[in-house]
């Protein structure tokens, strides 16, 4: 083994001296220094993304507050709905069907001009940055993104500020890792970071940050991922902290789980939200494909036109100005009897909707945790009415559905958990927050195959799962590239025996089958390496103890799209089965798909 390592050690210095004699080449020395400068500037470069993002989040909200005192007269006009603007008296209440005219008019063209995917709710955007351009947006975006989504809050439009801060982070993100010329993997890693670092300086939610960048724009968790989103969270949110102060987001008196059968009326809740969570993501795209079909002129203008249609809303429901939070906060308090929030709960999706089919900017997190405020505390009022004994305090309920229907909008329980405890405070809210929240997203899954973010991108015809348009490996089919089924092995087989015929297959797992010579799953060579290495008392001793199904992979999938599956594999193969799930028709690996792109078959 030592005459091994010392032959590959002289190969590489030879190899080495060799590229450093050749004309114009670059010495691999010289990039290996590079590789490892670039990576051990990544914490710093992290740090830095978050200090970028804070300062976004800072003058991102202080443009809302602006533009709404510019626009309303009011520091929020949702908290005094239908008052008068101060600045023009005159017109009373029906300042708000000029409002929207009005921003429309300002950031219509600017977005049309300078950044046209700065329109909408932003967070889809970054995923497909992240997804398959490698982490690359433009740096403008943080510019016109920041603009345009502060002058459609402050006219009066009815979206929130997440999806335009972690938009605008993500730029400054990757602004920052194309000038410091990091890798493809970094660029990724630190578009993730601004993400993180927006969300947590906006809501002064750290954790939140971290749980949103990895489970919605990497949809990975790693050590690495980790470690960075981290770093760019604390940053920005040390930030965030002395500017807008360490308070939570909603004020809210403790309570507790009285009485084990309200945990049974939380679930409902979870069942419940999860199908207006789909609901709204279907609304919201219902409004948009019909503000497309009726808008026949310039984009540009679309926005101002549109803005009298918003207006009529604002004028019947004015509660609905801007982002919303005091109206979320007086109805978690029990302000509003139950016709009326079910009427605010109708009135958001319209609002939110309308507000991003006629061109608007602005995140959908926000009117999501308002929807959910809405029909918690509608449920809770009604659990009350019928269970007065046993249904508790209806701001637990108010809380659970803000968690519950963004989760099951967004599907990403873990980041709707932690951001509902932080933005609230209330560490009691954690049992039942995460009972309808896990119900929430299981019934979302069975109800819609995509999510409010992910269903933006696959009506444009991108699947993020799958391979980027016009790449190598973009049409293929996995029945084109795959090879022929190794030979598998019977469940009763021996671990020894296993080890040597994996040894002895040029592969790092093979297929296993039972007795009856049905497919029974794969078994590794690690796995039988490890198994062999334990305690004999302990250890298994037949293949079939060890064989675990991958996610299928079939003849007419694409192979961008088994590419991930080969991924979370291991990268050791994996077998690639008939329509029905059910036989192994063939094998897939990293080498014959790569052989096969290099040969021309594919």
């Amino acid at each position: 083994m030592e005459g091994v390592v010392m032959h590959a050690i002289e190969t590489t210095e030879d190899e080495t001296a060799a590229a450093q004699r050749a004309p114009g080449a670059r010495a691999p020395g010289r990039r290996l220094t590079r590789l490892r400068s670039a990576s051990g500037s990544l914490p710093v470069l992290a740090a830095l993304t978050g200090a970028g993002a804070g300062v976004g989040s800072i003058v991102f909200r202080w443009c809302i507050g602006g533009f709404t005192r510019l626009f309303s007269g009011h520091d929020d006009y949702a908290a005094a709905p239908g008052s008068a603007n101060p600045h023009v008296p005159w017109l009373g209440p029906f300042f708000v069907l000029l409002a929207p005219v009005l921003g429309g008019l300002l950031y219509g063209p600017l977005v049309h001009r300078f950044a046209k995917e700065a329109r909408g709710h932003g967070v889809p955007e970054v995923m497909l940055a992240v997804a398959q351009r490698g982490g690359r947006i433009s740096p403008k975006v943080a510019v016109v993104k920041t603009l345009a989504s502060a002058l459609t809050i402050g006219s009066g439009g009815s979206v929130g500020r997440e999806g335009p801060i972690v938009q605008i982070g993500s730029a400054l993100g990757s602004t920052l890792g194309r000038v410091a010329r990091v890798t493809e993997g970094q660029m990724r890693l630190l578009v993730a970071c601004g993400a993180a670092g927006g969300i947590a300086a906006t809501f002064n939610a750290p954790l939140a940050g971290v749980f949103f960048a990895m489970e919605l724009i990497l949809g990975t968790f790693t050590a690495e991922a980790f470690g960075a989103t981290v770093l760019a969270s604390v940053t920005a949110s040390v930030i965030g902290r002395a500017a807008f102060g360490d308070v939570a987001f909603l004020a809210l008196p403790g309570f507790h789980v009285d009485h084990l059968a309200q945990y049974g009326l939380f679930a409902v809740l979870g069942v419940l939200a999860a199908a207006v969570g789909v609901g709204f993501s279907r609304v919201l795209y219902l409004i948009e494909d019909a503000c497309d079909w009726l808008w026949r002129g310039p984009e540009w203008l679309r926005p101002a036109v549109g803005g009298l249609a918003l207006g009529l809303v604002l004028l019947a429901l004015p509660e609905m100005y801007g982002v919303g939070y005091p109206v979320l906060q007086k109805a978690t308090e029990g302000g509003y009897a139950v016709g009326f929030l079910l009427l605010l709960l109708a009135g958001k999706m319209l609002a939110t909707s309308l507000t991003i089919g006629i061109g608007g900017s602005g995140g959908v997190f926000a009117p999501s945790l308002f929807i959910g405020a809405m029909l918690g505390a509608a449920y809770g009022a009604g659990a009350h009415a019928l269970l007065p004994g046993t249904a508790g305090a209806v701001r637990a309920y108010a809380l659970v559905g803000m968690g519950a229907v963004f989760a099951g909008a967004a599907r990403a329980p873990i980041t709707a958990v932690v951001i509902l405890f932080e933005l609230t405070g209330e560490y009691s809210i954690i049992l039942p927050l995460m009972l309808a929240i896990v119900l929430a997203t299981a019934t979302s899954r069975l109800l819609s195959r995509d999510t409010v973010y992910t269903l933006k991108l696959r009506r444009r015809g991108i699947d993020l799962e799958g391979p980027a348009p016009g790449a190598p490996l973009g049409t293929q089919r996995v029945g084109a590239v795959m090879e022929p089924l190794p030979s598998p092995l019977p469940s009763s087989t021996p671990l020894t025996d296993a080890a040597d015929l994996l040894g002895l297959s040029g592969h790092g797992a093979l297929p296993v089958v039972d007795d009856t010579g049905a497919y029974g799953g794969v078994v590794t060579a690690q796995a039988v390496a490890e198994a062999l290495a334990e305690q004999p008392q302990t250890a298994p001793t037949r293949v079939g103890q060890l064989a675990q199904r991958p996610s299928p992979v079939t003849t007419d999938q694409f192979v961008g799209q088994a590419l991930h599956t080969l991924l979370s594999a291991g990268g050791t193969g994996v077998p690639v089965l008939d329509d029905a799930h059910e036989k192994p028709v063939g094998w897939l690996s990293h080498q014959n798909v790569l052989r096969a792109l290099h040969s021309g078959a594919v």
